[in-house]
């Protein structure tokens, strides 16, 4: 099939949403589709995927991450790019429209209905919640009713919706998306690529933990993702002040980005100078060896309604995961989590506590975890479940 992808985001940045799209495009791609994926000017191309960007955006303009008013302006970028592409997409019109994010449905429900192709939205979470979570209006907002009006007329215009997680598919059966159209599709990851440590290359490994001056003889907590208070930043910062009376105390690989200076200022307020390594953004490509120094990775996220996909490349890498316990979590770790209580900084440093204290354990619960990931999630079982959706909408 011929598919055409919006993505109103910088693709390819190395973090959650783009992983996806990424690996779920590469997946299709390689079952035989034709893939167009029509993004914001920056980001980097990956091999494999054709992109079309529009060709203005001030050079040094860094691009936004979340919720912005700059993201109005390449929303309005965006939209003649897609037509473009769509009217001169190799060997006809597309098929499909699969697009990422409410912008992307938004853009792609006009499209949809000028080329008369069925509408796929790939649902990440409430557009209206995110906007909360990254601080970008109010809960008292007056903005707030409407953009909530919106999301929901947003939500009932595709023929198909996937959803990121089970509790994603009841948020919006809750705001009136038509449950007929919606169908659960969780994150992915490629286990060939992440793999424990013990299938890596050791002198490739000790390479970056050398590069990155990690102490010896103490164990190192592993986090890979945005730094934001929503993805629990803040909260792991506390936790780690608690764990550094341990002896030894363990030492925290805090792998993203943005505000690295900021949290960086934090953790000198907090005492943890000695106790964190901040290495800002992580390529997709190196991720594999630098999830390999862990011995325990941690998913602080506390948004009520995003995915959690940072929790799938710790699982195939073998490593114990401890987590808040949330809907979204208990999805992917199911009984093989070390859970703390959701938002609850004390609760994270004494499961991160139980986990170095029991190894055996938690080395059980990491091999189930590795399993999970294999027999579950896959780019592969992904491709197959979205090729479904597509036969049943193309119709």
């Amino acid at each position: 099939m011929r598919l055409l992808a919006l993505a109103p985001t910088g693709f390819f940045a190395d973090y959650g949403c783009h992983v996806r799209i990424r690996g779920q495009m590469a997946a299709l791609h390689a079952r035989g589709h034709t893939v167009r994926i029509v993004t914001y000017p920056a980001g980097r191309d990956v091999d494999g995927l054709v992109t079309a960007r529009p060709p203005v955006w001030p050079a040094r303009r860094p691009m936004p991450v979340g919720s912005s008013r700059r993201k109005l302006l390449l929303d309005a970028l965006l939209a003649p790019s897609a037509l473009r592409a769509a009217l001169h997409f190799p060997g006809g019109r597309p098929h499909i429209i699969h697009a990422y994010l409410h912008e992307g449905a938004l853009l792609g429900a006009a499209l949809a209905r000028l080329l008369a192709a069925p509408l796929l939205f790939d649902f990440q979470g409430s557009l209206s919640a995110e906007m909360l979570d990254h601080r970008f209006i109010g809960p008292r907002s007056p903005l707030l009713p409407a953009l909530r009006r919106l999301e929901g007329w947003i939500d009932r215009q595709p023929d198909a919706i996937l959803a990121s997680s089970q509790h994603a598919a009841g948020l919006l059966r809750q705001a009136g998306a038509p449950a007929g159209c919606i169908h659960t599709l969780p994150d992915s990851v490629d286990p060939a690529v992440f793999r424990p440590r013990a299938e890596l290359p050791a002198a490739a490994v000790q390479q970056v933990r050398q590069r990155l001056g990690l102490p010896a003889g103490r164990p190192v907590l592993v986090y890979l993702g945005l730094l934001a208070p929503y993805q629990g930043t803040d909260l792991l910062l506390q936790a780690m002040q608690r764990l550094a009376a341990r002896r030894p105390p363990p030492h925290l690989l805090l792998m993203g980005f943005p505000d690295v200076a900021r949290y960086q200022a934090q953790a000198r307020e907090l005492g943890l100078a000695e106790h964190v390594t901040f290495t800002g953004a992580v390529a997709y490509e190196a991720a594999p060896l630098h999830l390999a120094l862990g011995d325990v990775a941690v998913a602080p996220k506390i948004s009520a309604t995003e995915g959690s996909g940072k929790l799938l490349p710790y699982m195939a890498a073998g490593l114990p995961t401890v987590a808040f316990d949330t809907p979204v979590h208990r999805e992917y770790l199911a009984e093989w989590g070390i859970y703390a209580p959701a938002g609850d900084a004390a609760g994270l440093a004494d499961a991160v506590a139980w986990a170095l204290d029991h190894p055996q354990a938690a080395s059980r619960a990491a091999l189930a975890l590795r399993a999970r990931a294999v027999s579950h999630f896959t780019w592969a079982h992904a491709a197959r479940a979205i090729e479904a959706v597509y036969a049943r909408v193309a119709t």
